[in-house]
Parts: structure tokens; sequence; C-alpha cells
């Protein structure tokens, strides 16, 4: 059989793309282009829009709330990014073992990626009420007599930090669980004939073989902390005063508070301009787009 028909009969052919990217281009593509059309309109959710020009893209560049959210966003993205990163690889890399009570603690802690944002926060918004929550408990321990963790910006926003973690951690954690039972074992077994410990096995080994998926899962954080919001609308609503208003929380503001649904589509846009050029960013200068696979060569 010719190279030609074995890629024919082996590759799938272009109409099995046809219903994911149908499903894309509608609930996609094509709301993404209203957004941008309507941020060039001034709209109050009622009525015809009416032209705009550049007013709302003006106005975000000279907004300062809106460019102090954008710092909180970035503060946010960070933070999480510091905490979930090596709490992920480290259960992960701990998951991976095949002992009996690895899968059975794995399972458990899996759990949280059943449950909906909503829900999550719902249920962290009652354990936090320093009245009748945890936070009584939990206030004291860290310096807020109390009990008020919500009522300061710093810890508020450290909440939510704890908060994203507690949900998200097990999805990044399955990530680096299936790339660390990839790795060879004759790497380890190697190395311990070489007489390298656990640590040194982790560092020469482990890391550098779960270097893709430190990259996968850094972008998915980071895209991700831009779409943070029904936590916080839960959680905190922005407060106390502003100090946990991400840039998801001031577009659903303006367009759903202040009924400014122009200005509101104006932030949604920049918001997808900034994800799309985050990701171009990391793509390029992280090797992400020139990766190979670890196990060439074995």
């Amino acid at each position: 059989m010719s190279e030609g028909a074995l890629d024919r009969t082996t590759r799938p052919g272009l109409w099995y793309a046809v219903p994911a990217m149908v499903f894309f281009g509608l609930f996609a593509l094509v709301p993404l282009v209203f957004v941008v059309v309507l941020s060039f309109t001034h709209w109050n959710g009622l009525g015809d829009p009416q032209a705009a020009g550049l007013d709302n893209w003006q106005r975000i560049a000279a907004d300062p709330t809106v460019l102090d959210s954008l710092r909180i966003t970035v503060v946010l993205g960070v933070v999480c990014w510091l905490v979930q990163t090596p709490l992920s690889l480290l259960l992960g890399v701990w998951a991976a073992g095949h002992q009996r009570n690895r899968a059975v603690l794995s399972a458990v802690f899996f759990l949280p990626l059943l449950l909906s944002g909503a829900a999550v926060a719902i249920a962290w918004r009652s354990l936090l009420d320093p009245n009748f929550g945890l936070a009584s408990v939990l206030g004291p321990l860290v310096g807020i007599p109390d009990g008020n963790l919500l009522g300061s910006g710093t810890s508020a926003l450290m909440v939510i930090v704890v908060i994203v973690a507690w949900q998200f951690v097990p999805f990044h954690t399955l990530l680096y669980q299936a790339a660390a039972r990839r790795i060879p074992q004759q790497l380890y077994e190697a190395a311990r004939m070489d007489g390298a410990n656990r640590l040194h096995q982790f560092r020469h080994i482990t890391l550098p073989q779960l270097r893709n998926t430190i990259i996968t899962s850094s972008l998915l954080m980071v895209v991700g902390s831009l779409t943070y919001f029904e936590t916080i609308l839960i959680v905190t609503d922005g407060g106390p005063g502003r100090a946990t208003e991400v840039l998801p929380f001031r577009m659903y503001e303006a367009g759903f508070r202040s009924y400014e649904m122009g200005y509101g589509a104006a932030i949604a846009s920049a918001l997808v301009l900034i994800g799309t050029l985050l990701s171009l960013v990391m793509v390029r200068f992280s090797g992400f787009s020139k990766m190979r696979s670890t196990l060439e060569g074995l």
C-alpha cells in the first residue's frame, strides 16, 4: 500500500472537525464579533444602540477604576500562579505513584473538579461567615481577632487566592500526574545506580521531563486568571471597597449595574485582546510552539 493511501486511511478527514468548528463559530466567534461591534456604541440595554466611535475605548484608557482593576487582575494572576504551580506539581508527582492509598486520596482530592464555580463560592462564603462559619476560628490564627477575613483588602484578596487554588489545583495536578506517569522508569533506575537520592532525581529527571507540562499549565493559569468572576461576585462582591475588583468584575459593573453596555463590551473586548497577547507572548518566549517529545531517543 502506498504512503498516500495509508495516510488517507489512517488520518481523520477534515469533516471530523466540522461539528467542533461549527460549535466554536456559533458560540464563540459570532458572540465575540457582536461584542466588538457593541463596544463602538452607546447602549443602555433598551432601544437601539447609538454609534459612539472610539469614545468607549478612549474612556478605558482614562478610567482610573479600569486601570486599578487591571493592576488587581495582574496581582491576582501572579499570586495564583505562584501558589498553584508548586502545589500542583508536587501533588501531581506524588499522585503519580501506583500505591492504593495514593489512588484513594487522589480521588477525594479531585472532587472540586466536579463542582461549579458558583457552588464553590457559595460554600466558601458560608465558611467565611465571621459569626457562624470557620472564620471565627481561623481569623485569630492569622491575626484577625474578629474573624472577618473579608474585612481588609489584603486578606480578602488572599481569600480569593485560596478559593481559586482549592478549586483549580486538582485540575493542574491531574495534568502533572498524567505527565509524571509517562516518565520512563529506566531513567530513575539509572539514577539510583549512580547514587542519586530522591531530591536529585526530582531535580534532574522529573522537572526536566515535566517542562512541557509546566508551560502548558502555566499558560492555562495565566489566561484563566483573566476570567475569575463568579467567585469574586459571590464571596466579596468586589470589596471591601474595590480591593478585589478585577477586570471581569469591572466589566460586569459597567454593563449590568450601570447599564453601559457599550462600555462593558469595550472592557470585555480589551480582556480578549489582553488574553490573546499574553498567550502569544508565552507561546513565543517559552518555546511552547517548538515543543518536542521528552521521550525522544529512549
